[in-house]
């Protein structure tokens, strides 16, 4: 048998871990996952044969490496920053790795170690990143095979509510870590190139500079821009590229009404608010507010930011029940932020039922034969329930068909990567299809880069 150990049972996990069951007869494996709660695996597995759910505590380097060393291949579905202590024990004990995490600096100092013992350390292959690598090189190199030259490249991925539980007003729910929502576009400018110009966006102007796209079925959608558009130039050779722009997509509104907590400054995490225990939702939006002895809290609000009260904004914010005086906050020493994310949890949580989306959608402008071409690629996918989500389908299937791949010698390119080869991507994307994960091509005018807003 062949062994795989899979650290981590989330909620990211369940189409990977039924993928490999499903698998493990034809392809003779065993699959061992490891949780600090077993429960969440058993839920997954069921009776299953070929499984064993461990309890494993990845800082007890104990019981790490004996489930490391015991295994061919070892999948972290851990969060980024515990990798890597599991990828220096598979230096170690000689096995490969695979994450769906951005590669750290750590894990690529693994590198020299990981070529040196022919180990494949596949990263970046989950949704975004991963999906959005492998879709996008695929196009590119068949662009440059047949001679063209890219010019622009623009990339957008959006972790949506699907259109069936689309039942608030801001049209969206958490599919993901909430914390990463709000906290979304801080700690420096977005920066990308549009017709050879360096362009950066602050955070205080992020989410009004947005750009409409269409997606033929589910209507129209805003994007922001990416704090770091330009970090796989290289990566992806576009060193030359005129424009390149990432972005994140919602629904057309959203970023409008966002803004407005990024300018009162309930976006922030970096200090606490005094006494937050004890305040209601209304004080903490108050605290935000200048004083006045006569006005409410609601006028003040308007008032601060110019929204009047026939506006449809007006109303995203009374559906949030922002203005409750009896909701009570009841965190200790808690940010901005914080306090934010617990208020839209009331509101943005999937309810069983809620199906969540998973929304991508590349533009490749490029030259050929002294004209200029582009091919807009867009793909949807739509969750099943709370367990089989859009989000675990587009995270689990790479990171579980990429395992297999390199267990059978199909992905043997050594050292710490991102599969943007076509060793990689070509059996991947081919596979990803039979489950529905599918791109829709289609030539379009070339337009160049002229969003509405940007």
């Amino acid at each position: 048998m062949r062994k795989i150990l899979i650290i981590g049972a989330g909620k990211s996990s369940s189409y990977l871990i039924k993928y490999l069951l499903d698998k493990s007869q034809s392809e003779n494996l065993h699959i061992t996952i490891g949780d600090l709660n077993v429960e969440n695996a058993k839920k997954l597995v069921g009776s299953h044969n070929n499984v064993n759910i461990v309890h494993l505590d990845v800082f007890n380097a104990q019981s790490r490496t004996i489930a490391v060393k015991d295994a061919d291949i070892v999948v972290s579905m851990l969060p980024a920053r515990f990798h890597i202590e599991v990828a220096k024990d598979c230096i170690t004990y000689k096995k490969h790795m695979v994450t769906a995490s951005y590669v750290s600096a750590e894990m690529q100092a693994l590198n020299e170690d990981a070529i040196a013992n022919g180990l494949v350390f596949m990263n970046e292959i989950g949704v975004d990143p991963g999906i959005d690598h492998m879709s996008a090189m695929q196009v590119i190199d068949q662009i440059r095979d047949k001679g063209g030259k890219m010019i622009l490249f623009e990339s957008f991925t959006g972790g949506l509510v699907a259109p069936e539980s689309d039942t608030n007003l801001w049209n969206y729910k958490f599919t993901w870590n909430p914390r990463n929502v709000v906290v979304a576009g801080q700690g420096g400018a977005a920066k990308f190139l549009q017709e050879g110009q360096f362009k950066y966006i602050p955070y205080n102007r992020l989410f009004r500079r947005t750009e409409f796209l269409e997606v033929e079925g589910y209507g129209r959608f805003e994007a922001y821009a990416n704090r770091d558009s330009l970090k796989y130039q290289n990566v992806y050779g576009l060193d030359y590229i005129k424009t390149l722009y990432r972005g994140t997509m919602r629904r057309v509104g959203f970023s409008r009404a966002w803004n407005v907590f990024v300018q009162l400054g309930m976006t922030d995490d970096s200090y606490t608010i005094d006494d937050s225990i004890n305040m209601s939702y209304r004080d903490f939006v108050n605290a935000f507010l200048p004083y006045s002895p006569t006005d409410s809290v609601e006028l003040k609000f308007r008032h601060a930011l110019k929204i009047d009260q026939d506006d449809i904004v007006w109303d995203k914010f009374l559906e949030l029940d922002l203005f409750n005086s009896e909701k009570m906050v009841v965190l200790e020493k808690a940010t901005p932020a914080q306090i934010l994310q617990k208020i839209l949890l009331d509101s943005w949580t999937l309810n069983q039922d809620d199906k969540d989306m998973i929304v991508m959608y590349h533009k490749f402008g490029y030259e050929l034969n002294s004209k200029k071409h582009q091919i807009d690629a867009t793909m949807v996918t739509v969750g099943e329930d709370q367990t089989y989500t859009a989000m675990a389908k587009t995270v689990g299937l790479p990171v579980a068909i990429a395992t297999v791949a390199i267990l059978n010698g199909k992905i043997k390119t050594p050292g710490v990567q991102i599969p943007i080869t076509k060793e990689v991507y070509t059996p991947i994307l081919k596979e990803l299809e039979t489950y529905g994960v599918v791109f829709k091509e289609k030539e379009v005018s070339y337009l160049g880069y002229n969003p509405l807003n940007v």
